[in-house]
């Protein structure tokens, strides 16, 4: 997959946060399919850039960074394995219920114009889990952190990362 990706944007020199996942023939997330090296190949669904050619991004408002991946991941051929990872900009308590009934694993809920934090504590972030989700066989220590199971307060000031869903 790094070799894909690094054909998909060659002379390249980037951080990219994302996930890697396979996909099933509709497009949903297959996490065993993952593990066991099955089904379609995998892809990186970036959703926040962290440098390139030199600049730190991380300081910057998560709006400005999706705005700097999305410029460069214009630059990757259609057929690749890097997916841009669209955000919506509120509803999230709407999107969080159609991700449950889709049985997605959940949402991310970050700070539009937060900056990139991995320090737990500052956290501009939220991970909020489907805990009806049928694939977390096996990841249940996933589910048991403390996180949240339903839409928070402060969705307002936060954008979700989302995927077409069908």
């Amino acid at each position: 997959l790094a070799e894909s990706i690094s054909d998909s944007l060659p002379n390249v020199r980037a951080v990219i946060d994302g996930e890697i996942c396979s996909l099933d023939r509709r497009g949903r997330p297959q996490f065993k399919n993952l593990m066991f090296h099955r089904g379609n190949p995998p892809c990186f669904f970036a959703f926040d850039l962290l440098w390139n050619v030199g600049k730190d991004y991380r300081r910057d408002a998560l709006v400005d960074r999706k705005q700097e991946l999305r410029r460069l991941l214009a630059r990757s051929p259609a057929i690749s394995p890097l997916k841009y990872t669209e955000y919506i900009d509120g509803h999230g308590a709407a999107l969080f219920q159609r991700v449950c009934e889709l049985d997605l694993e959940g949402v991310v809920a970050k700070q539009k114009f937060g900056p990139y934090v991995t320090e737990r504590e500052q956290s501009t972030w939220f991970k909020i889990l489907n805990r009806r989700y049928s694939q977390k066989d096996g990841r249940e220590e996933l589910f048991e952190r403390e996180r949240h199971s339903e839409p928070v307060a402060g969705w307002h000031s936060c954008v979700v990362a989302c995927e077409e869903f069908a």
